[in-house]
């Protein structure tokens, strides 16, 4: 069944959208929002982009390989402006952000040399 193949990507992506979410409270609720502001930008971006995958995934969208590759770069991208800060919430978002990343990236080749979504 399609969803087995799915199911470790959108359980990478359902947890980088939580770690996102919980970066951008804690980069609101510091002490300098205004120099986050970059990183609260791309958490929340990376959060609704991880969310979307792991929809498309569960419905078996013929478009998982594109959306995939999309969360996969934002996903990147996050992974490496949270590592430049040093607070735990950043630390945790930069992590769950890189294995949504890989595991997105995997699955969109996967997807792309099959010609389609899994029947």
């Amino acid at each position: 069944m399609f969803l087995e193949i799915y199911r470790p990507c959108i359980a990478a992506c359902y947890a980088c959208a939580t770690f996102c979410d919980r970066c951008a409270v804690a980069c609101f609720e510091g002490n300098d929002p205004q120099a986050m502001t970059r990183c609260i930008g791309l958490v929340m971006d990376c959060a609704q982009l991880s969310r979307s995958a792991a929809a498309m995934m569960s419905r078996n969208s013929e478009f998982v390989d594109t959306i995939c590759e999309a969360c996969a770069d934002v996903c990147s991208a996050c992974a490496v402006e949270c590592g430049h800060h040093n607070a735990r919430q950043c630390r945790q978002c930069a992590e769950a952000c890189a294995q949504c990343a890989s595991l997105c990236r995997d699955m969109a080749r996967q997807t792309q040399s099959a010609g389609m979504a899994f029947a």
